[in-house]
């Protein structure tokens, strides 16, 4: 795919939360393992520019339902998905999907920062050039404008040719970030994306999250309740590879309409 970038900010939608449509719609949904299921009739929908948390003990299928999303359980083997999971319209599981350009659109940040051992500037840079062809002034644009929305530029910006593996581990998450950024995904997905870092780190990741999601759609795995109702607006409880409950963050953590969703986010399991 060859397109000029003009302008990498994607602008902030307008939309009210009554009236946003969905960027993720899962519906009948059912993921294995071999002969193991690992989820099991899933109905989600995730809307677009918000922050949706996916909660639950661990082993409940919530990473895996996470990795569905851009197809990333395809390298693992004997993993398949049946029902639709769909992005913008498009059911992502049909053989037709170009997973490349998929991943584009649904960028992934892991639980462990991944730096590559390149520079800070070609760590931002690599994905536009392979997707999109880009002059070199609209490059180091578009690597700046990636770095000032990941909370890093400020840090790194006298530096950029220094490698990215001499950063802090919350730096290397945050440029992490700016890379998944960078080509410009529809969708963000986190994996943990705190659970390695120090308490700074981890509110400053915190805080670019709720900032993101003004031009993103977001949905992160969190094991830390706490995190999950700061910084999400919807929340979806799994347990043994079902959806509990799902609704506005507040309401779950608050006024659960489950009892077993009480009892986890009460802290009596998990």
């Amino acid at each position: 795919m060859s397109t000029e970038i003009v302008n990498p900010n994607p602008g902030s939608s307008e939309s009210t939360p009554e009236t946003r449509a969905s960027a993720i719609t899962i519906h009948g949904f059912n993921a294995y393992y071999g002969d193991f299921q690992v989820l099991r009739d899933i109905d989600l929908e995730v809307p677009e520019k918000q922050v949706m948390a996916f909660i639950g003990p661990s082993g409940c299928g919530k990473s895996t339902m996470l990795r569905w999303i851009n197809r990333m359980n395809d390298s693992i083997q004997n993993a398949r998905a049946v029902g639709e999971l769909c992005l913008i319209n498009q059911n992502v599981l049909t053989a037709k999907t170009d997973v490349v350009e998929l991943r584009r659109k649904v960028g992934m940040v892991f639980q462990t920062p991944n730096p590559f051992p390149k520079s800070i500037y070609e760590n931002v840079a690599f994905g536009p050039r392979l997707h999109f062809k880009i002059s070199k002034s609209s490059l180091d644009q578009l690597v700046e404008w990636s770095l000032r929305k990941a909370a890093l530029w400020d840090e790194v910006k006298d530096r950029l040719n220094r490698s990215a593996l001499q950063l802090s581990r919350g730096q290397q998450q945050r440029l992490c970030i700016a890379r998944a950024i960078a080509v410009g995904p529809e969708v963000l997905l986190m994996d943990e994306p705190c659970s390695s870092l120090d308490p700074g780190s981890t509110s400053r990741i915190e805080d670019l999250i709720f900032e993101l999601a003004a031009q993103f759609t977001i949905v992160i795995v969190t094991h830390n309740m706490q995190q999950a109702s700061r910084c999400s607006n919807r929340t979806a409880f799994f347990y043994e590879g079902t959806i509990v409950e799902v609704g506005d963050t507040k309401q779950l953590f608050t006024r659960p309409k489950m009892k077993r969703t009480e009892a986890y986010v009460t802290g009596k399991f998990g």
